[in-house]
């Protein structure tokens, strides 16, 4: 039987994945369209999610010794030209500013597409000897890109993110630090946002401009699709060297710095939408809810229980995100509300309730009902919020599962990518121009080279040549 549809509003996933998603954004009031092409007013509700998932991710980096700074929003022409890479990679996507008031400026300046440059530029006035190495920086900025086509929180011009920023003494330190954030990365996207994730290193085709090696994670979303959800990048000395970053060494010479940086963006909300969400809206992960629980009084017209539901918001208050919502809207559209929001956990508490001192705990994941003691609150809903992310999680990963499937030849390959959406595994024999034809002639990209490799086979599914590594490919946002 079709389980019941509780929004009527939100045009189905299945039916067009693209109108859902729009439909999810705008009702569930995670932001709106702006009067800026390609940017968004974001309400409340969906800066109280990017804040509690800045939250746990600031957490988890001033846990491994990084620090927050703040640098600014513009960047001279002069000073991105240094690195010829980094910028021929950004200049398509670059804002710039022309003039100051009404006068031309005498140096454009660009506003920060990303700030490799400016963080360089930092460093070199701060960075004398190896004692004041390493340098394990993030900022959590804004910045600018002039993307063609764009779509909420996965693609805008204008969008947020954490950018972190590390210089160190030696190559293998610098390594050690690309790698080990992107096993926080990992972490935090499983841990806290219930995805499931593929570690491992971007083909050089698909590497960050600039970079010598980039590592990214790799989510698969409900309808089949790639999403990169984070990525790192070791850029040796390189940009040390345009920048003139020298410091003297513990043998007393004159050395470069080894530079990282890594970041994610707002389009994890994205990531979250199109993972965990239904037919009826948002399912959200506990870990980063804005309203991890929810209290609704039943009959609330009759003596006593807006009281008694006040206090057993206040009760939970002292352990989860709660909100008491104590409007004269009807019971239905309390229930319908909640579940667009993704509200991990409804609780319904009633006259019969207060009379037997317990209260009817609801899962948005499942719409599954327990009976919970009041005395038993502290115990018993943190269990359930935790059931809701196991759930989740457990949810995503069978799904990816079932949609990621094997090639062993270009035709196989190319009837998997036309029939059945999700990830390919394939050998590849590492030459860019496979890499290329695959894209042109299956419309898949790679996605990565995964850490835990496989032996599809011995040769590359496009050419036949002995292969070098196994791929992910796929089509991606």
């Amino acid at each position: 039987m079709a389980e019941k549809k509780m929004v009527e509003s939100i045009t189905s996933r299945d039916e067009d994945f693209a109108k859902w998603y729009t439909d999810v954004v705008i009702k569930a009031q995670l932001c709106a369209y702006s009067c800026v092409r390609g940017c968004m007013y974001i309400h409340p509700y969906g800066t109280a999610l990017w804040e509690n998932i800045r939250a746990e991710l600031d957490a988890r980096f001033k846990a491994t010794g990084h620090e927050n700074v703040m640098l600014p929003l513009f960047i001279p022409e002069s000073l991105l030209q240094k690195e010829k890479d980094h910028v021929e990679g950004f200049a398509p996507e670059v804002a710039w500013v022309t003039h100051g008031g009404s006068e031309e400026l005498q140096e454009r300046m660009c506003v920060r597409p990303t700030s490799e440059t400016l963080f360089c530029d930092y460093y070199a006035g701060v960075i004398h000897s190896w004692r004041d190495l390493p340098k394990l920086y993030n900022q959590w900025a804004n910045v600018v890109r002039w993307e063609k086509t764009t779509r909420p929180f996965l693609r805008t011009m204008e969008f947020f993110w954490q950018e972190g920023h590390t210089m160190h003494e030696t190559e293998q330190e610098a390594r050690d630090e690309t790698e080990g954030m992107l096993n926080l990365y990992a972490e935090f996207a499983e841990n806290a946002l219930a995805i499931p994730v593929v570690k491992g290193r971007k083909t050089d085709k698909e590497k960050f401009a600039g970079a010598l090696a980039t590592y990214t994670i790799e989510a698969l979303m409900h309808d089949g699709q790639a999403l990169q959800a984070g990525t790192t990048h070791y850029f040796g000395d390189g940009f040390a060297r345009a920048f003139d970053i020298t410091f003297n060494g513990r043998d007393n010479t004159l050395q470069y710095p080894h530079q990282t940086s890594w970041g994610v963006t707002t389009r994890l909300i994205g990531a979250i939408i199109m993972t965990h969400g239904d037919d009826n809206g948002l399912v959200l992960p506990p870990a980063v809810a804005p309203v991890q629980v929810v209290v609704l009084p039943i009959a609330q017209h009759k003596p006593g229980v807006l009281e008694s539901a006040a206090a057993l918001k206040e009760r939970l208050g002292k352990f989860c995100r709660v909100k008491l919502d104590d409007s004269e809207n009807s019971a239905g559209w309390k229930f319908a509300e909640y579940e667009m929001k993704g509200v991990p956990l409804r609780v319904e508490y009633g006259p019969r309730d207060i009379e037997n001192g317990v209260c009817v705990v609801v899962r948005r994941d499942n719409r599954e009902k327990t009976i919970v003691p009041i005395d038993e609150l502290e115990e018993r809903i943190p269990e359930l919020l935790q059931a809701v992310h196991d759930g989740i999680y457990t949810k995503a990963l069978a799904r990816r599962e079932e949609m990621t499937y094997s090639a062993a030849n270009l035709d196989e390959l190319k009837t998997i990518a036309k029939s059945k959406p999700g990830f390919i595994k394939a050998m590849w024999c590492g030459d860019a121009a496979c890499e290329l034809k695959l894209k042109e002639e299956a419309g898949i990209t790679s996605r990565c080279i995964p850490f835990e490799q496989e032996e599809i086979s011995t040769s590359c599914v496009c050419c036949g040549k002995p292969a070098k590594h196994m791929l992910y490919w796929g089509k991606a946002y």
